[in-house]
Parts: structure tokens; sequence; C-alpha cells
């Protein structure tokens, strides 16, 4: 792979770092140190992302990976502290989302995820709204929203049923319970989980394939195919977030933060 920008260059990124391979285009999520959980800077470059993916004249195949142990661990707590500090601050973070799911949703190139450890919350989100999911069959994926006292409504409760069934999705999503990456291929969740060491070769090969393909073709058929589900999510996020929003107001949601911090088990009162 190659760091060259090419014709398009990523400005202003701090939370990524970008590799091309021909006409592949591999985004990855850089706060390893973090195990890639989302703070108000990732929150806002991931709102403006797939756009950007989508303009760059060098790529018709995208792969979005995590650096590190994990894909994605969803929101940091410190941020979690932030919102309910500043409650208004949500604002901005659910405008954010709304432009995350739906751009991500428009963008016409194949975007395969490299599923390199655990994704949570949104990170499991982002990772089911890609087109084709390779799991490190490590890896581990659930959104365990309810369990910090928030809804999920950054696009889980979108996605999830749309890939599993409602009685599944409603399970996973109101236990806020993870599945291994077999388990999670195994129900449909994602497409397959391989061996750490075969998780290149598999996501390459294809991704490689998809790039030698009739680009046009292959473009307007995910875009056809998104049809149905960018209706959904118009029509579902703004009560979505409307939600989370709310439940980031409640008492629950205060002490499941300051239970984390104090590394000891939340006791939730249902206010």
């Amino acid at each position: 792979m190659t760091t060259e920008p090419g014709a398009f260059e990523f400005r202003d990124y701090q939370c990524f770092t970008f590799e091309r391979r021909n006409r592949v285009l591999t985004a990855t999520i850089n706060r390893p140190e973090a195990m890639n959980a989302v703070n108000a800077r990732l929150h806002e470059e991931f709102s403006r992302l797939f756009t950007d993916l989508a303009m760059d004249p060098d790529s018709d195949v995208v792969v979005l990976t995590g650096a590190g142990r994990a894909f994605c661990a969803g929101g940091d707590i410190n941020w979690m502290q932030e919102h309910i500090d500043v409650p208004g601050e949500f604002e901005r973070t659910g405008l954010e989302a709304k432009r995350i799911v739906f751009s991500q949703l428009d963008l016409e190139k194949p975007l395969i995820c490299r599923l390199n450890g655990h994704a949570t919350g949104l990170g499991a989100t982002i990772a089911l709204m890609c087109d084709i999911i390779i799991a490190s069959d490590k890896a581990k994926i659930g959104d365990p929203h309810v369990s910090v006292g928030l809804v999920a409504g950054d696009g889980g409760a979108v996605i999830w049923p749309q890939l599993i069934g409602f009685a599944r999705a409603k399970e996973f999503l109101l236990t806020g319970d993870l599945l291994t990456a077999p388990e999670a291929a195994q129900i449909g969740l994602i497409n397959r989980a391989v061996a750490p060491e075969r998780l290149d070769d598999e996501v390459y090969a294809l991704a490689d394939r998809l790039a030698g393909g009739a680009t046009k073709a292959i473009r307007w058929t995910k875009t056809a195919t998104n049809i149905a589900l960018k209706q959904l999510a118009h029509s579902m996020m703004d009560a979505c977030i409307g939600y989370e929003s709310m439940s980031n107001l409640t008492e629950d949601h205060r002490e499941a933060v300051a239970a984390f911090r104090e590394k000891r088990k939340p006791a939730f009162t249902g206010r």
C-alpha cells in the first residue's frame, strides 16, 4: 500500500489514516490508545468521511477498518460525561449522527468493513451499515447503548432488524449483549468470520475483485439495493435521535457513566 494522497487529499483528519492500493482506498480509524472509541473529534470526522470518500476520484472501492486491537469501541466515556455536563452538546451530536448514517448509505462505492476487532455501539452501527462485513473470528460485535442508559438511536434500531429480523434484533438491542464474530456470521449479521491471519487476504481479494469489475454496474446495483434502506433511515432517524437525546438526560444514564468511571456495576432505578 501507499500513503500517497493522489489527486484528492483527505485534509484536516486527525482520527483517520488513509492508504491506497491501486483503486482501493483504506480508511483506518486511528485512536488505538482508546480502542478507537468515538469522541467529539472522531464523531465530527465521521460526519464528513463518507462524503469525502464519495468525492475521491482515485478510488472505486473503500475498505473501512480500525487501528490496533479494536474496530471501534463505541462512545468515549469522557465524551458521554461532556454530554451530561452540557446537555446542549447533544443537539450538534444528533445532527452529526444523522449525517453519518445518511452519507454512509449514500456512498455509491462498495464499502467493505474489515472488522479487525471489537465493534460496539456506534462502532457496530457503522460496521453493519457497510455493504460487506468480513471479521476476524476473535472480534465481537454488539450495541450496548442500554447498558449505559442510552437509547440505541444512532442507527442500531435501523440496521439490526434489517439484517437479522426484529425478534433477534430486539433481543440484542434490549440486552446490549455482544456476539462473537462466528455467531454473528451464523445468524447473518455479518458476511463471514475468518482467522485473523486470513483477514487481509479475504478483504483485499474481494476489494480487488470489485475494483476490477464493471464499476458503474457495481455502484448502481449497490445504489438500487440501498434505496429501501435509505428510505427507512430517513423515516426513522429523527425519532431515534430524539429518543436518545431524552435518554441522555435520565438519572440512569448519569448513574451508568458514574459506575463506569468508578469501576462498579450501575444501580438503575428507571428514572
